[in-house]
Order: structure tokens, then C-alpha cells, then sequence
């Protein structure tokens, strides 16, 4: 209650701030855009970025979430555990995971501040608020929060407009896939005030059993806009409760049972019947306000002042089987905590998220721009874990097997200025200065050897100093070259404390080097980007899950990913356009080693003699393929309009992606094999559509979207395990011990949405 009433007076002090007059919105300056100037590309910035409009946005939106409606940028590959991409989703960026990429609102951090997740199960429908979204690829411009290590996804949220307005969505689908969004926006008020809202519905079953989904949202903003002034109060929310799906099933399970087959919750009763726990749902909820203060200073010079607050709290529940007591502070009737037993048990946790940003900004309107600007952020989070039932054990009311909490801060200034200083030749320069601390203490839910809980205490601070320089250079009408080089850091998160408790982590450290070449003209662009991203301490997926389901990632030491991305559009005629984009990429692990003391074992033994054999029991593997990062990326979009009919074919083709970082396909199970890779594939949707006027409507817009058309049967994420020996010959290979050791998250088949839309 405290830290709320803390944020309240904070939000409070800065409406303060106010100031005075406006009149129908069109200015030489959009004062909306002063929230978002400070973090964004522009025309002429020297990075790899795609924008995508409002337009863009809304003519996909009609369920899935934000990484879905981003899937066809260029380098993004998307997962999604329910099989429909509704629920829990997430989107790559170059083959890198969602905890190294940087995700702001209005310039605002929405990674959580621990685990640098951005979990869009919270923000349902948090696309039909957005104005437009630019991703930034590489190491991107300085922005807030969370180091950016594979990209930048800036989000700026709509403008209430001008002129009243009500708007109508609806969709409904395969497996009982619905959403229903209702939005409004006073236009302007006494020509200085506006109101503006949404209010959302998603539910889904999901393509898997029991993988329902069901998320409801709202957005308000109200504000007022004066000639040179611009202030603005928003508060989003969101609030979910989704059945376990992160499981993911091995191919043995799958033929058994099924494609669908979800082993969240699975149990047997006293007769031996499979039962599913019907409670094993996750239940968050997060609010957001924010406070925004825009100031025209000069015709050049502009302020933005922002303050911000988050709550989140929720739990997730789960039926675990045959556990030992032990790992609950559970013993049984004859006070041994070795017994195995069921046990129900939910984690819960709370967070507290306030902070404040700031940024100067200069246009001089003849080639030079800078900007300075800063931020500073607190995050605490108190984390617990109860014991509900356990089969044999009694269990106290209200009983608590570990609590821990955490704080951590986050403060950064930065520099940049863009300078036109010959004809056409712009130069480039951000310069960052950040500085983090973490706090950790309590009780983890981990035991050591001798069975005791370990202590989960922390203490680290990391001091970053991040510069990036780049050229751009424009050689006529239609031709543009650029170049830029870039270094960022990067903090570990919670989990990888967690998952090396006990660890002094080093920070991640990347070198980003960018080389891109842009033709435009009325009826063809076309664009080529060449990257090479050299990094130190990378902490790269492994293939294993942790108990909750969460990936675990290890340092790679030294690594690097490069590649080439393309893309063209071409629009001949004012009915058809065609966009392409691909990328092509070598992503490495240039020294991976596996070790025992990491819980990799060996087949057999190896000669002290071998060359490859250390005294620490480590076998190293040299040069492996990264995971999850799949070396080819193609996507194409043909788009037919006619009057108010518009059709759309958009094709996806994603290569083979290792679960590991050992560079095996697969591993042997004796005489049988398990596989440690996702297959490339390559899906189709389609998306129909007719948009009409009537009396009363702005607008009017039917249509349908059929998403893999060919009912492919293919896998966009999953977990695997191995470990590695020698043959006889001294050849390495994986092993593992049944045929278990890999899961998979099945996709649905062909499917569809409907969709409609009302705007008065």
C-alpha cells in the first residue's frame, strides 16, 4: 500500500507540470510524437528498421497476438504454446530469445524488470491500441530498460484524434477462438481536451487439450493539448487465466496419444485412471498509469517528461507427481522428508515497477537533430511458494515453502545527435552511460546434496558505457548507403541468477557491426542488410526447461551471428503490390564445451591422453550452431485490392532450428533415435476482405483469415536434452536414456478467424 500511495504522489507531482492552449491538433510539431522521438529511428538514423503502420497492424489484428501481426518483418520467427498463437506467444529476433530483446510503450520499459520477459498474455489485444510499431534489428538506439541485444520493439500508442469517434471489432473462429474490442475517442473537447478508450474479450481453447486462454483488457487515456503543450495520463490493464501448455510432448507421446496431447496437470487416481488437475492455470493481472508531460520549447526544441507506474500480482498452480517432501519442507508421518508424494503447490508473486524518464530534443529543421536524455527505474518483487495438498503429508493452513524478494534499479543517460555535415552525408552518434543493480534475498526452492534449502542471496551491479556511431548517406533521389557500429551490455536476468545460484555472472557484451543499402522509387523499393554481431558471454538457450517450464540459458563464451537480410515491394499497378523479404544467416558458438559438472555424463570413458578431454571432465565440441536460430528466413505477401476488396497470400518458410548448442540432430536411445531439431517448414494464410461505407459508418470491414492453408503439421518451439560421448572410433554423438528426452509445441492445422469491423 505504501509503495502504491508512493506512486500515486509521484504521478501526482508531475501533473503539476501542466500547461496551456491548443487548437484543431495539426502543428508543425505532432506533440505525440515527442514521447517516442528520443528512442526512434528516423529516415536517415544508420540502423536495420521496419515500421508498421496503424493500417498495417489492423488488417491482421483480429485475435492472435503482437508477435503473429509482427511475424512477416523481416529476421522474427514467433512461438506459441496453446498451437493457435493465442495465450502464451513470443517472438525472436534474429534467433535470439524475447529476455535479450527491448520492448518499450510511449518509450516506457514493458519487459519485466526481473526476468526481461514481455509476457503478451498479460497486454491481450494490446495491438488494437497501438498507432504504429517500429522494430529495430542489432543493437538498435539507446533506449530505456532492458539492454537490447537482438532488438528494439518500440511501441507508440494511439492518438485520441481529432473528431468523436466509436469503433466495433469482432471475430470469431477455430477452436472457439473469439474477441470482441469495443473502442472511443471523444475527439477534441473546448479544442484542448480528449478522452480516449478500449475495452477487449479474447478466449480461446487452443490447438492442444486444454490449452484454453482467456484474457480481458482495457486502454484510457485522456489529455490535454495546447499549442506548445501536450499533457497525457494513460492507464492500461490486462488480466489473464490460461491452463498450462508449456510442457511440450515428445514424437513418442504424440504417437500414442496424439498431436494435441498436453501433459499439464496429468496425474492418476487410486484406480489408475489418468486424471487432469483442473486448477493448473496461471492467473496474472497488471496495471499500468502513466503521466506525460510534452513541452514545445522553441520551434527546435522540445521536452519530454514521463513518470510511470506498474503493479502486477498472480500465481500458477500445479499437480506435481511423485515428489520427494523434502523439496517442500514436507515430511511424512514418520518424519522423513524422502517419501515420494503428490503434491499441489502454487507460486505467487507481486511487483511494484515506478519510475521516470526524460529526454531534450533538437531539430533545427536544416540536417541536425540530438537529443539528450535519461531514465531511472526501481522494480520489487516479493516471490512465494505455498503448498496446497500433498498426498502423504499434513499440510499447515497457509503454509509457505520458500519466500525471497528482489530490487532491482535502473538508471541511464544518454546522448545522440544526427548532422547532416556535407551535401546528402549524415553522421551519427549515441552515446550511453547505464547503471543496474540487483538485491536478492531469502529462501530459494532449491535444495543442495545434504537436502538443505539454498539461500538465495544477491548482490550485483553492472556499469555499462554503450556508444554507437554510424553514416548515412544519401546519393540521390532514390539510392541511400549506411554504416554503423555499436556496443552494448547486457545484465543477466533473474532466472539465470536462479538457474546458477550461487554464481558471480558476467555481463553479456556485443559488438554490432551494420552495412545496409536502400533503393526507393514510386513503384519499387528494394533493400539489402549485411550484420555482424560479435559477442562475449552470450547467454544462449540450452534446450532445458527448468521445473516451470521456463527455457534455461548458459554463456556461450565467445560467439557470433551474421547475416544478409533483403528486402523489395513492388507495386506496378494500384491494385496489386508484392513484398518479399528474407534473411539468410551463420549463427556460432565458437568454443562450446559440455562438461559433468554441468550434468552431462559420458557413454564412455575417454583416454586422459585425448585432446579433447580436460581434467575438469569437460569435453569441448568447438565451433557449434547456436539454437533456435534458424539460418534461413523467407517471407512473401501478394496483395490484390480492388474498390473495397482486398485479398492477401502471405507465405512463411522458417529453416531447421537446433534445440541445442551441440550441433546433433538427433540423439540415440539405444537402437532408436530422439530428435533434437525443429524442421523447417513453410505455411500459407490467406486473408479476405471487403470494406464498405454505409449510412452512418465510416467505415464497414468483413472478412476472414485461413491461416496454414496446407495443413501442415510442423513445430515452432520446443525443449531437448542430451548427452555426449565417444565412439569407438572418438567420434562424439548424443545419447540419451529414453525417448522422452525432447518435447515439441505442435501447431494447429488449417484454421480460420472471421472477423468484422464497425467505425462510426
Amino acid at each position: 500500500m505504501v509503495k502504491r500511495l508512493l506512486a500515486s504522489c509521484l504521478l501526482l507531482t508531475s501533473m503539476g507540470m501542466m500547461a496551456q492552449s491548443q487548437d484543431d491538433g495539426l502543428k508543425e510539431i505532432d506533440l505525440d510524437e515527442v514521447s517516442v522521438v528520443s528512442t526512434r529511428a528516423g529516415e536517415k538514423t544508420p540502423i536495420a528498421h521496419t515500421n508498421v503502420s496503424k493500417e498495417q497492424i489492423a488488417e491482421l489484428n483480429s485475435g492472435k497476438d503482437i508477435p503473429f501481426l509482427l511475424s512477416m518483418t523481416p529476421s522474427v520467427t514467433t512461438t506459441s504454446d496453446a498451437g493457435n498463437g493465442v495465450g502464451y506467444t513470443s517472438l525472436r529476433v534474429r534467433g535470439i530469445d524475447p529476455t535479450r530483446i527491448n520492448i518499450t510503450a510511449n518509450g516506457i520499459p514493458l519487459n519485466d524488470a526481473e526476468s526481461a520477459q514481455i509476457y503478451w498474455v498479460n497486454m491481450g489485444d494490446f495491438a488494437s491500441s497501438a498507432e504504429n510499431i517500429q522494430i529495430q534489428r542489432g543493437a538498435g538506439t539507446s533506449t530505456n530498460g532492458a539492454g537490447a541485444f537482438g532488438a528494439t520493439v518500440n511501441i507508440q500508442t494511439a492518438k485520441p484524434g481529432v473528431k468523436p469517434s466509436f469503433g466495433v471489432d469482432l471475430s470469431g473462429g477455430s477452436y472457439g477462438t473469439h474477441k470482441e474490442s469495443f473502442k472511443f475517442s471523444t475527439g477534441l473537447l473546448g479544442d484542448h481536451w480528449a478522452l480516449q478508450g478500449r475495452v477487449s474479450n479474447i478466449c480461446s481453447d487452443g490447438y492442444l487439450d486444454r490449452a484454453t486462454s482467456r484474457l480481458g483488457s482495457y486502454f484510457v487515456q485522456g489529455g490535454y493539448y495546447g499549442d506548445k503543450t501536450m499533457v497525457k495520463f494513460i492507464t492500461f490493464n490486462g488480466w489473464e487465466k490460461t491452463y498450462h501448455a508449456w510442457n511440450y510432448t515428445s514424437k513418442y507421446e504424440q504417437s500414442l496419444y496424439g498431436r494435441t496431447y498436453n501433459s499439464c496437470g496429468e496425474y492418476y487416481d487410486a484406480e489408475g485412471n489418468r486424471r487432469y488437475y483442473g486448477n493448473q492455470i496461471d492467473k496474472f493481472h497488471q496495471q499500468h498509469y502513466n503521466l506525460t508531460w510534452n513541452q514545445l520549447l522553441t520551434p527546435m526544441l522540445s521536452l519530454n517528461v514521463v513518470s510511470h507506474y506498474t503493479h502486477d500480482d498472480g500465481y500458477y498452480e500445479q499437480y506435481k507427481v511423485n515428489k520427494k517432501l523434502y523439496k517442500y519442507n514436507l515430511t511424512d508421518e514418520n518424519g522423513s522428508g524422502k517419501t515420494k508424494s503428490d503434491v499441489i503447490n502454487q507460486k505467487k508473486h507481486d511487483g511494484d515497477f515506478y519510475g521516470f524518464i526524460a529526454s531534450l530534443n533538437f531539430d533545427n529543421k536544416q540536417g541536425l537533430t540530438a537529443n539528450i536524455g535519461g531514465a531511472w527505474s526501481s522494480y520489487g518483487k516479493s516471490h512465494r511458494g505455498k503448498v496446497l495438498w500433498a498426498e502423504k503429508a499434513v499440510v499447515p493452513a497457509g503454509f509457505q515453502y520458500y519466500d525471497n524478494d528482489s530490487r532491482k534499479t535502473d538508471g541511464n543517460i544518454y546522448g545522440k545527435v544526427n548532422y547532416e555535415f556535407l551535401k546528402g552525408l549524415s553522421a551519427f552518434a549515441d552515446l550511453q552511460y547505464r547503471r543496474v543493480s540487483y538485491l536478492m534475498g531469502g529462501f530459494s526452492d532449491e535444495y543442495d546434496d545434504d537436502n538443505q534449502q539454498i539461500p538465495y542471496e544477491q548482490q550485483s551491479i553492472y556499469n555499462f558505457f554503450n556508444p554507437k556511431f554510424g553514416l548515412f548517406y544519401q546519393i540521390n533521389k532514390y539510392n541511400n548507403v549506411y554504416g554503423s557500429f555499436s556496443i552494448a551490455h547486457r545484465e543477466p536476468t533473474r532466472n539465470d541468477f536462479q538457474d546458477h545460484v550461487g554464481k558471480q555472472l558476467q555481463a553479456e557484451r556485443l559488438v554490432d557491426w551494420e552495412l545496409g543499402y536502400k533503393y526507393q522509387s514510386p513503384k519499387f523499393t528494394a533493400g539489402i542488410n549485411f550484420y555482424l554481431m560479435n559477442y562475449n558471454n552470450q547467454f544462449v538457450l540450452t534446450g532445458k526447461l527448468n521445473e516451470v517450464g521456463e527455457m534455461i540459458a548458459e554463456s556461450s563464451g565467445k560467439s557470433y551471428r551474421a547475416g544478409i537480410e533483403l528486402e523489395a515491394a513492388y507495386q506496378p499497378v494500384d491494385w496489386f503490390r508484392w513484398d518479399v523479404n528474407a534473411t539468410f544467416s551463420r549463427n556460432r558458438n565458437k568454443d562450446w564445451t559440455v562438461s559433468a559438472v554441468d550434468g552431462i555424463a559420458y557413454e564412455n570413458t575417454l583416454d586422459q591422453d585425448d585432446p579433447d578431454w580436460n581434467s575438469q571432465g569437460s569435453l569441448n565440441l568447438g565451433s557449434t550452431k547456436t539454437s533456435f536460430s534458424p539460418e534461413v528466413i523467407f517471407n512473401n505477401i501478394l496483395t490484390f485490392r480492388w474498390k473495397g476488396l482486398k485479398a492477401q497470400l502471405m507465405s512463411q518458410y522458417t529453416g531447421k532450428q537446433y534445440m541445442t548448442n551441440t550441433g546433433f540432430d538427433y540423439a540415440k536411445v539405444g537402437d532408436d533415435y530422439v530428435k533434437m531439431i525443429l524442421s523447417d517448414y513453410f505455411t500459407n494464410n490467406i486473408d479476405l476482405s471487403y470494406t464498405f461505407h454505409w449510412k452512418g459508418l465510416k467505415s464497414a470491414t468483413i472478412g476472414a483469415t485461413l491461416y496454414n492453408l496446407t495443413s501442415l503439421k510442423y513445430d515452432n518451439n520446443g525443449w531437448a536434452y542430451c548427452e555426449v560421448g565417444k565412439d569407438q572410433n572418438g567420434t562424439p554423438y548424443a545419447w540419451t536414456t529414453d525417448l522422452y528426452e525432447s518435447g515439441f509445441a505442435p501447431q494447429a492445422p488449417i484454421h480460420f478467424m472471421a472477423h468484422l469491423s464497425l467505425n462510426f
